[in-house]
């Protein structure tokens, strides 16, 4: 009988395929447009860069991009360092926002623009040109000019050009900030069907939380030239690490807790508005703080008067609807409770008698779905 190996295999160690280590950059002695960044991606992960304009996403594209010469730090790719590496070395496909196409050439001739610039001609550049063309479907398209095409088939030439040169790294730049709303829902989803058909390592810039939880692996949530959290899309959105992130992903009704107390397995926090929430004691070190609640997490139910006072129970609230708005796929309810409006959705689905506005109705929410952040 064969010896039984009692040693346990260690975890094994994924190696990043594009590492940022304590990468900053300033201009002429101004704020820091970003400072002491530290991000590791995998090999074949479409991670997205999220923030509000001006928090320093952008910058760091074209640090990796090198458009952008960093102030401090090294930027290591596929464990080479490319830091002072000028930007037409590094084989690194770019997507930006404008498109950035030539209005003077045809399809075809800006696609082929990097490979010309790479000296590939002939039978080799037309086939690769024609593949990059199909794989976003415009290989009908390749005799057009920039002009007569729609926004769409415009990101889908620029798309196609990052491509084409066969990148060890696409980055995309706000590439669907341009288009409308359904539009960007379907380059979007190509973008994705793209990137994991071809296994490529992405970088995708937004400020819209929407595509960053739609398209990522992960999503690096920036402020003010920093990663404030990183983590998978579900990660992000129901564990938010601070009140910054919970309300720039996804929408909450906040609450300000004045006061507390305290019981031996929980605490019971309490707003001005008279509202109370009941949380484990471990999840507030401290008092003020604030309670975010999403909507969709909030059920509602009209209220049926009986002798309960359902208005100082913990994690209940009575209002009176004020607001209805329809939203396809959800309902918001507007209900007014003293000075403030808490949201409620209801999904469409949900077969149930709706209130009208002016009726008074019951929130309930679980103590699982509070997020409390302290001062």
């Amino acid at each position: 009988m064969r010896p039984v190996n009692s040693k346990v295999s260690a975890t094994p160690v994924i190696r990043a395929y594009l590492e940022l280590k304590h990468l900053s950059k300033d201009y002429a002695g101004e704020a820091w447009a970003v400072s002491d960044l530290n991000l590791a991606i995998r090999e074949g992960e479409m991670i997205s860069l999220l923030g509000p304009s001006g928090c320093g996403k952008t910058t760091t594209l074209r640090m990796i991009a090198g458009l952008v010469e960093p102030s401090a730090g090294s930027i290591m790719l596929n464990g080479n360092d490319v830091t002072v590496l000028p930007a037409h070395r590094r084989n690194i496909g770019v997507v930006f926002q404008s498109y950035a196409l030539f209005p003077h050439l045809s399809v075809f001739d800006n696609v082929a623009f990097g490979l010309r610039m790479r000296r590939v001609s002939g039978p080799t550049m037309h086939d690769k040109v024609r593949q990059a063309l199909a794989l976003v479907h415009l290989e009908n398209f390749s005799k057009r000019q920039p002009r007569e095409l729609s926004g769409g088939q415009q990101q889908r030439v620029a798309l196609a050009r990052a491509l084409v040169i066969e990148p060890t790294l696409l980055l995309l730049d706000e590439p669907l900030s341009n288009l409308d709303a359904k539009l960007r829902e379907t380059m979007r989803d190509e973008i994705r069907r793209i990137q994991q058909e071809l296994g490529m390592t992405a970088v995708f810039v937004t400020h819209d939380q929407g595509e960053a939880l739609a398209i990522s692996d992960r999503i690096a949530v920036m402020r003010n030239g920093s990663i404030v959290q990183l983590g998978t899309p579900s990660e992000i959105y129901r564990t938010p690490a601070s009140s910054f992130v919970a309300k720039f992903v996804g929408r909450v009704n906040v609450f300000t807790v004045q006061s507390h107390h305290r019981s031996a397995s929980s605490m019971i926090l309490m707003t001005k508005e008279g509202l109370k929430f009941t949380i484990p004691c471990d999840r507030a070190s401290s008092i003020p703080g604030e309670i975010l609640i999403r909507p969709h997490d909030i059920s509602l139910e009209r209220h049926i008067p009986d002798n309960s006072d359902a208005a100082s129970s913990c994690n209940t609230a009575i209002g009176c609807v004020s607001r209805i708005v329809y939203a396809g796929d959800v309902t918001e309810y507007h209900v007014r409770l003293h000075d403030t409006s808490i949201v409620s959705e209801v999904p469409a689905a949900l077969r149930m008698q709706l209130p009208e506005v002016g009726d008074t109705v019951r929130l309930c929410w679980r103590d699982d779905d509070l997020h409390y952040f302290d001062d």
